[in-house]
């Protein structure tokens, strides 16, 4: 007998209708800090956003955290993580796993940073993350997210 891959199509305020499968679903076992109650989540990538993956809660559906690939806007950025987070997360191979930093956006996106201290980890495999410390890295909750040159007036005049 075949299983049957259980679909489930919800409405989001901030994404509109999404259907999604049972193993689209990622597990967070310890929460988020800031939202312990939430342990499922979906990773979704809007089209208008490639850079982003937004972090949707599917137990608030209120709730939706943009984060990023840090290594995709800081070229040089090499965590060292704690063996706990593998041991935790049952990650076995370095293509089990995807980091993902938590974007902060102020109003009127005039700043926008991102947190390297603290990187989301994602068994990929497993389906299942843990936001992990970073011990003694020099790396900050709040790190700059650098504007592409074409939106600098020097830049944009340059002939």
């Amino acid at each position: 007998m075949m299983d049957s891959i259980q679909a489930t199509t919800i409405d989001l305020p901030r994404f509109g209708t999404l259907t999604y499968a049972d193993d689209d679903v990622i597990e967070f076992p310890w929460g988020l800090p800031g939202f312990s109650e939430h342990r499922r989540w979906l990773l979704l990538t809007l089209e208008t956003q490639p850079a982003y993956v937004w972090l949707q809660s599917l137990d608030d559906v209120k709730v939706a955290i943009p984060t990023a690939e840090p290594s995709m806007v800081f070229e040089d950025y090499e965590p060292k993580l704690p063996a706990y987070c593998f041991v935790a997360l049952d990650i076995k191979n370095a293509e089990d796993f995807a980091l993902l930093g938590v974007v902060v956006v102020t109003e009127n996106a005039e700043e926008m940073t991102m947190n390297l201290m603290a990187p989301i980890v994602v068994n990929m495999r497993a389906r299942k993350a843990r936001q992990v410390m970073l011990e003694n890295s020099g790396y900050s909750v709040r790190e700059p997210i650098p504007r592409k040159a074409a939106t600098e007036p020097e830049e944009a005049t340059a002939s």
